[in-house]
């Protein structure tokens, strides 16, 4: 006998809400705050269930941090990767047929079927990228 799928309640539909309204990745702490924040009192604990919930269903990005903290945010339907700053959390959604190419290619020579994969790119987005980056310029004052 199957179970029908459990509906959601208020405070997973107020974490779901929060979601679409912002597009960086925040920790379950930074998301809880908002809500909070914004006068919602919905616990860190049901957040912490709501955005694991939210990953399994394919319906949030999720990455781990360098620190190892884990960052969620609202995704697109379509497969994709993202650069994202390491200062301020700016994340751009890119498409990668090379990388899917290569991860395909590779999967296959070692015998693996359908494969997987997640690729994020870090870095300094223009607004905190240091003015001595390569390739920017500055003006003495």
């Amino acid at each position: 006998m199957t179970t029908p799928p459990r509906r959601a309640t208020r405070q997973q539909a107020a974490v779901a809400d929060m979601l679409g309204q912002h597009e960086t990745f925040r920790s379950a702490q930074e998301w809880h705050a908002l809500l909070r924040a914004a006068g919602d009192p919905v616990g860190l604990a049901t957040v912490y269930r709501t955005l694991q919930s939210l990953a399994e269903a394919g319906e949030v990005d999720v990455l781990r941090t360098d620190a190892g903290e884990t960052l969620y945010r609202a995704c697109s339907a379509a497969h994709h990767h993202h650069l994202l700053c390491r200062e301020c959390g700016f994340t751009v959604e890119v498409d990668g047929p090379a990388v899917e190419a290569w991860a395909t290619a590779v999967a296959s020579a070692h015998g693996f079927a359908l494969p997987r994969h997640t690729v994020e790119v870090t870095g300094l987005c223009p607004r905190c990228a240091p003015a001595t980056s390569p390739g920017v310029t500055t003006s003495p004052e």
